[in-house]
């Protein structure tokens, strides 16, 4: 018989520096055990922000699903700079080669909605430009 699901929760979390908090409170899961469990699981990445899905169940306990770092993170270390254009059709902050596009977009493939490198490319493209960063051909 299966566990029935109370709640299912979206959070971005430090890697390797989550704690107990309101945030978690709401998820209404033992915290402890999962700031143990998530630190423990992403201590390799610390200072990227990481997605995580936490399905918690009836009984208190918790499954959760670690995704990869945003793309727009990714490509703000990539360019080397601190935040997107405000005005991304007008003023370019930043651009990256291809080789940088196509290392980002293997990397999220898994957490992308698309089965190629080049579609991942696509989309990984787009979310560029919407922050003014060109792309070197």
């Amino acid at each position: 018989m299966s566990k029935k699901i109370a709640k299912v929760v979206k959070l971005e979390i430090p890697g390797g520096q989550a704690k107990p908090g309101p945030k978690l409170a709401s998820a209404g899961i033992m915290m402890p055990k999962f700031c143990t469990d998530f630190n423990a699981k992403t201590a390799d990445r610390q200072g990227e922000t990481v997605p995580v899905i936490i399905t918690a169940y009836e009984d208190k306990s918790f499954d959760f699903v670690i995704k990869t770092t945003p793309v727009a993170e990714l490509l703000l270390k990539e360019a080397g700079v601190k935040k997107g254009s405000s005005n991304a059709k007008s003023t370019k902050v930043g651009s990256i080669s291809q080789e940088q596009l196509r290392k980002i977009a293997e990397y999220k493939l898994p957490d992308l909605n698309c089965y190629d490198v080049e579609a991942a490319m696509k989309i990984v493209a787009g979310t560029a430009r919407n922050m003014g960063i060109s792309i070197k051909d």
